[in-house]
């Protein structure tokens, strides 16, 4: 039999296990941006244009000069084309490798507007502004599954938006978001070993409940003269409180003593009431339109996220307090620089092309298997169609910068977190479609 204070230990370490991916799910660089095609054919340089339904995400200012009633609905296609890790000393080691799972998913948007009165629109959007989908190949064999293995959050706002074209020249527009999110968030748990090492002794699963927030947007479209106009839009931070449920399933080790050890410290098989809030950012978003011809147009956009404010993530276990952490986070804020450029080459038909530099707001200490970030360059080309109905498609190539993480966060405050030292090497392509009427 091991000792009472060996078993504390055992018990303890599964905790912090789970404790630990619970941190990403609010972790930086999940911001989703592509939320209609004709922007993101621009590389999201859209805040001085903002002529379609997605003004309700660039600009609800621009859906002042919309007069005609629309509707428009799409999807962006993402998928990770390399995401691969190579471990560091001390753990775990240059030998260790790995490889994310490949993955598709597809955050969607839906736009309805609808003119109400002579200098009044309404609007009414649906998207995903914020997403989070990481698997790992291989979790038996993953060196990192005692963090992650597998995790996904999602969002789903409704913005409803009205719009008020000030003068013939002036739109300025705000609306309310209610935004619903969940989390799901998977990884192994392991405890020291009675033969030494680590001994890998359970599976933790940790899933959310369906919970909502609320904000706010607003957005000022000028359109100064026929050949230059600019934007400045704003997106409220949002706070949402989940309540969830973690759940322990053992792992037998082959030790019968030791895995009866464990289970009397551990509680496998029983849902665990599990609290955690999200300070979803604020963003602001400054774009110039010029046109430099009748038939060519320039935008060029910055981006600022206020991912500052994430800072510290409390993990609350609230019937199981001595599973309970503090994480520190120290996320920085962070600028998107986008530049778009739209050939007109008829009434009905428009290319587009653009180039965005992102910056990751992840201190190299957070870097992780959750959420490996880096600064990234996207480079873009979109076409669009005008007829009868509306088609824009857009295809968008995600270079990540390599990142390589090889210190820990560690203060009087916060214990030293996990050391898992690596590279990490991601790249992705988005194509993106929309279809209105």
């Amino acid at each position: 039999m091991r000792s009472r204070g060996t078993a504390r230990t055992i018990a303890l370490a599964a905790g912090l296990s789970l404790v630990f991916v619970a941190a990403p799910a609010s972790g930086a660089g999940f911001l989703i941006f592509e939320h209609g095609s004709k922007a993101m054919g621009m590389a999201g340089a859209f805040t001085a244009q903002a002529d379609d339904g997605s003004a309700m995400f660039h600009n609800a200012g621009g859906l002042a000069f919309q007069r005609e009633r629309s509707i428009e609905a799409g999807t962006t296609l993402i998928t990770n084309t390399e995401g691969d890790f190579s471990g560091l000393g001390p753990f775990p080691g240059p030998n260790a490798s790995g490889e994310q799972a490949d993955a598709l998913f597809f955050p969607s948007h839906f736009y309805y507007v609808q003119p109400i009165a002579p200098a009044w629109t309404f609007g009414l959007g649906f998207n995903d502004p914020f997403g989070l989908a990481m698997e790992w190949d291989n979790p038996d064999d993953w060196p990192g599954r005692f963090i992650n293995y597998d995790a996904e959050l999602r969002t789903f706002d409704l913005n409803p938006t009205l719009a008020w074209q000030a003068t013939p020249n002036l739109g300025i527009g705000f609306g309310a978001v209610l935004r619903w999110s969940d989390i799901e968030l998977n990884q192994r748990v392991g405890v020291p070993s009675p033969f030494g090492g680590a001994a890998e002794v359970g599976d933790a699963h940790l899933e959310s409940d369906l919970e909502e927030g609320f904000g706010w947007n607003v957005g000022i479209l000028h359109k100064v003269t026929p050949r230059f106009s600019w934007g400045l839009a704003y997106r409220s931070k949002m706070t949402i409180d989940y309540a969830g449920d973690g759940r322990f399933t053992q792992i037998p080790t082959g030790i019968p003593a030791f895995d009866a050890a464990v289970r009397l410290q551990i509680p496998f098989d029983q849902n665990l009431p599990i609290e955690t809030s999200i300070e979803f950012p604020d963003l602001a978003m400054l774009g110039l339109a010029f046109g430099l011809t009748p038939n060519l147009l320039l935008e060029t956009d910055v981006q600022w996220t206020g991912w500052s404010s994430f800072d510290e993530l409390e993990i609350d276990f609230t019937q199981n307090s001595r599973f309970s952490r503090v994480i520190p986070e120290q996320y920085d804020d962070a600028f998107a620089y986008r530049a778009g450029l739209a050939w007109t080459t008829s009434p009905q038909s428009q290319w587009r092309f653009g180039y965005v530099f992102d910056e990751t707001p992840q201190p190299e200490e957070a870097v992780g298997p959750l959420l490996p970030d880096a600064d990234r360059d996207g480079f873009t080309l979109g076409y669009g169609y005008t007829g009868g109905w509306d088609f824009d498609i857009a295809l968008m190539y995600l270079q990540f910068d390599e990142r390589t993480r090889d210190e820990t966060l560690s203060s009087p405050q916060f214990p030293a977190e996990p050391i898992f030292h690596g590279t990490y090497n991601t790249t992705a392509f988005l194509l993106g479609l929309t279809l209105g009427f």
